[in-house]
């Protein structure tokens, strides 16, 4: 295969909601450029990017694809991605690496709920943005609407650069208004006749000429200063003014097309090749600690790893981008996460589930390579003379978490080796093997996560689970002072155990004074593990124990902690004296004084007033305006307290503290109530007591669960 140079290299991500033709496009592209020679379609299952067997059952993209197309001495990397935002990791990775985002936009549905939330990636990572208004072949395409929903969603910098002249069934006519020519497609598209604008479409062609002659103007002093002085732009001019606003966010040329007859994929092509940017003319990336890396071939080899994929009979494939320097198949490389050499022995260039070995890759280029030991998405590789560390994707935080069950117990082991394998191929998917909870924990974007997560347990590894309501991590505290003693005695022949304590426990708060009653002799203060303290005062006078016995007590509080008395869930913020006790000669030692002092603790905590904690949260949900009303009456169907309301981006955000035992399944609620357009930011907030009615239900189905599990 040719090696191009960094010149004529470009990376370009498919985006945009499902079903509005992205592998369609990509197959289209791939056709155009001769690398295939028949189209294949969604509803044959035959593209070369939609080539796994979850996709062609669903007849939708679950994966990012990598693929490449050779257009008039350019190289085209595509990277085609799933259109919903349960999969938007795979969404954010192809945005990070590509240099121009194209977002299909459905000419039935306009802008849709999806595109937006794919949006909020493309606009943080500042990438040369290209709409193409796809499908105006079917009979409710409306390119006007569609225009015009995209100024309104994505602001003023979005420009026609084309529209069509005849948008429904019988579409095949494109006016282009940087050539200011009409493109004419055959029956069965391919290449159009180039015609003159027809006299009824001049005016409108010579008012959006104008807009866009306006707007490439805009983005440089001297193209306006020719503009203001000729009235016009030629094209070059015009070229060179839609790149430099591509590249500073301000410009988002708009193209029409319908993919699926092949007709206007060669002119975005052509734009491609001519207009956008390639990866040395963009801003360079960014490491970990704020230095730049430059594109360009004469530097030191530095790569960055943006996906991993663990394919069937191959195993892992990671795919990265070159971003300094020059890579050939054999050379060592260093991971700069871990320290430890890999070498890269082959290169592979992927169209779907296809490789393409290759010898040399420059600067700016995508690929992938095989059998790496210790790489994973996120790495940074450097070759001789380079030892940087690119700043990570960041991906989002989970949506929706599940309890997951292997049906066979047998599988547990597996369950848990095959859990970290896919959150190596998804780090939007993360597993928590929670001690507290007794549970593995499943963190995902949605259902359609969950359920796709599953359809690959079950068909892939041969695993049948169960996805299970979580537990909730409640904490228990008590409410008043309590006093309790313990004596603890065992006698089987020989030494035998003697222990005895009387505690005081009393509720812990931040600045509480000192106890008086007794006298203190030793004060530890304890940060609990999950969260809250325990103060442990030695208050023993006259030698009733022996010091070196309180640390057994401590222990078997410690220990009675972990499992509270109400939910058995673990307890904080107590305050415990050890006043006074008894011991024998022979027969006390530590097991004694650990009964003791777990026995006494657990019978004081019973009659100090327990008292049951929920985790609560603090949410974002941003909706637009109109479905306000609907998200605050549901938000306090789950028990919240909204806390403040605010605009942003032309939506509304409700602040709200919310349970955690009300958020179970709450994304999927949101989605429903906001057509896919709500989103949700969670953190943790605080621990707070349950409602009395609830907590006596809570600790009525604890009692219960233990009696049948005995």
């Amino acid at each position: 295969m040719h090696t191009f140079d960094e010149k004529h290299i470009k990376n370009v991500a498919l985006i945009g909601s499902a079903k509005s033709g992205k592998t369609t496009l990509a197959e289209t592209m791939l056709f155009e450029a001769g690398i295939i020679n028949r189209r294949g379609t969604v509803e044959e299952k035959s593209t070369v990017s939609d080539y796994h067997e979850i996709e062609h059952e669903r007849q939708s993209s679950v994966y990012a694809t990598a693929m490449h197309t050779e257009w008039r001495d350019y190289k085209i990397n595509i990277i085609d991605t799933p259109g919903i935002d349960d999969f938007i990791g795979e969404v954010i990775s192809s945005v990070r690496v590509c240099d121009t985002a194209i977002m299909l936009l459905n000419a039935q549905h306009g802008v849709e709920a999806s595109s937006e939330v794919i949006w909020d990636y493309v606009d943080q990572y500042q990438k040369p943005t290209i709409f193409v208004v796809n499908q105006l072949d079917h009979e409710y395409a409306n390119f006007s609407k569609t225009a015009e929903e995209a100024r309104n969603v994505f602001g003023r910098a979005v420009t026609v650069m084309q529209y069509p002249v005849n948008q429904g069934k019988d579409f095949n006519s494109i006016i282009d208004l940087l050539k200011m020519t009409m493109y004419r497609f055959p029956a069965g598209g391919g290449k159009p006749e180039k015609l003159p604008i027809p006299d009824d479409e001049k005016e409108r062609a010579a008012f959006l000429h104008n807009e866009l002659v306006e707007k490439a103007a805009e983005n440089d002093e001297k193209l306006m200063e020719m503009y203001f002085e000729k009235g016009n732009l030629d094209e070059d001019e015009l070229r060179d003014g839609i790149k430099k606003g591509m590249m500073k966010h301000q410009m988002f040329p708009v193209f029409c097309m319908s993919a699926k007859k092949d007709m206007g994929s060669g002119r975005l092509m052509g734009f491609m090749d001519n207009v956008a940017p390639s990866a040395v003319e963009m801003p360079p990336e960014k490491t970990i600690d704020g230095k730049e890396v430059q594109c360009k071939p004469e530097g030191p080899p530095v790569l960055f790893v943006y996906k991993t994929l663990v394919e069937p009979h191959l195993g892992k494939l990671n795919f990265f981008k070159v971003l300094s320097g020059e890579v050939n198949a054999g050379m060592e490389v260093n991971n700069m996460r871990t320290g430890s050499p890999e070498k890269l022995q082959q290169l592979f260039i992927m169209d779907g589930k296809n490789r393409t070995p290759i010898d040399k890759l420059k600067a700016g280029d995508i690929a992938c390579t095989l059998k790496l030991k210790n790489t994973l998405t996120n790495d940074t590789l450097c070759g001789k003379g380079a030892s940087v560390n690119i700043d990570p994707i960041h991906f989002p935080e989970s949506k929706l978490r599940m309890a997951i069950v292997a049906k066979n117990k047998n599988d547990d082991e597996k369950l848990s080796e095959v859990m970290s394998e896919l959150h190596v191929e998804d780090p939007t998917i993360t597993i928590e093997f929670s001690r507290e909870l007794k549970q593995v924990l499943m963190h995902a974007q949605g259902e359609l996560h969950l359920a796709v997560t599953k359809w690959r347990l079950e068909h892939v590894y041969k695993m049948q689970v169960d996805f299970i309501k979580p537990r909730i991590p409640y904490r228990e505290t008590i409410q008043k002072p309590s006093l309790a003693n313990y004596r603890h005695k065992k006698q089987s022949g020989g030494n035998g155990q003697f222990g005895e304590v009387y505690i005081k426990i009393e509720p812990y708060y931040e600045g509480m004074p000192e106890p008086t009653e007794y006298s203190v002799r030793d004060k530890e203060m304890h940060d609990l593990p999950w969260g809250g303290k325990l103060v442990f005062y030695n208050c023993i006078t006259g030698g009733a124990i022996d010091a070196r016995f309180l640390p057994s007590v401590l222990k078997g509080v410690m220990e009675k902690m972990q499992e509270g008395p109400l939910t058995g869930s673990y307890v904080r913020d107590v305050r415990i004296c050890v006043y006074d006790g008894k011991m024998h000669p022979v027969d006390s030692n530590d097991i004694s004084f650990k009964i003791a002092g777990m026995m006494a603790f657990k019978e004081a905590f019973h009659n100090a007033m327990p008292q049951l904690l929920e985790p609560i949260y603090d949410l974002e949900v941003e909706m637009p305006e109109t479905q306000m009303g609907d998200v605050m009456s549901d938000l306090q169907s789950r028990r919240s307290i909204i806390t403040g309301m605010d605009s942003r981006n032309r939506h509304q955000v409700i602040k709200a503290r919310t349970p955690l035992a009300e958020l179970d399944g709450y994304s999927t609620a949101l989605k429903s109530i906001t057509q896919g357009k709500g989103k949700i930011k969670m953190t943790f907030a605080e621990f707070a007591p349950v409602p009395n009615e609830l907590q006596k239900k809570l600790h009525e189905d604890y009692k219960k669960h233990a009696v049948e599990e005995n």
